[in-house]
């Protein structure tokens, strides 16, 4: 009966811990969602919100990464649920850095002030709605321990890459023949740049998944 009770108690406070990596993953996509947002619409007012609400995103990261280890301590979990929980840590710590990327974005456009867009935004809204697609994606890859899943996710970093080199090419190709462009055409290759590391991050994220579901840590997409 005792062995029972700790089992429950292990699986209550686990699942816990993902709810709270569901609440972190939506946090993050919200952040992604407004820093594009307040780029296309030159929207000062929606970039400070999310400067100002990225502390939201750290402070669920230090609960979750807490929680983690005080289970680990009073607990003490079989092999399969630490990999879960030692997943768990590492997952919100890409997850709060992809927060990082988003604030990023939204510094840029307050740093733009009332420059107009050098050019209509095509692939960085293309690139913002893939990053949101692979982090879903990685968060159910984890919840349903699938690990083919999980591969299907890192393998869309490539599109993700992609979409960086053509919105890279296409600023250096406007900045060789428009004068006086190259700081604006900065402005968006670091809005991009921003995406394109929340791709990877993702990908660190899949690789995780493939641990807790086959014990084999490993670079993924490399």
């Amino acid at each position: 009966m005792a062995r029972t009770s700790l089992r429950s108690a292990l699986d209550r406070e686990v699942s816990e811990i993902n709810d709270d990596l569901l609440r972190l993953q939506k946090l993050v996509d919200q952040a992604i969602v407004r820093s594009v947002d307040s780029l296309t619409r030159r929207d000062q007012a929606t970039a400070q919100q999310v400067i100002d609400e990225d502390i939201q995103i750290n402070d669920l990261r230090y609960k979750i990464e807490e929680d983690c280890l005080a289970l680990i301590a009073t607990q003490q979990p079989a092999a399969s649920d630490l990999r879960s929980i030692i997943a768990a840590m590492h997952m919100v710590v890409e997850m709060e850095r992809m927060g990082d990327h988003a604030t990023g974005i939204a510094k840029t456009v307050i740093r733009m002030g009332d420059e107009p867009l050098l050019k209509p935004l095509v692939d960085i809204p293309r690139m913002a709605e893939l990053a949101r697609e692979m982090l879903r994606q990685s968060l159910a890859a984890y919840n349903e321990r699938d690990a083919g899943k999980a591969r299907a996710v890192a393998e869309l970093d490539d599109e993700m890459d992609g979409l960086y080199k053509a919105v890279f090419s296409e600023l250096v190709e406007i900045m060789s023949r428009t004068p006086n462009s190259a700081a604006r055409a900065t402005y968006l290759l670091w809005c991009a740049h921003n995406l394109e590391r929340i791709g990877d991050r993702v990908t660190n994220i899949a690789e995780r998944v493939v641990f807790v579901t086959t014990g084999d840590l490993k670079e993924l997409n490399d």
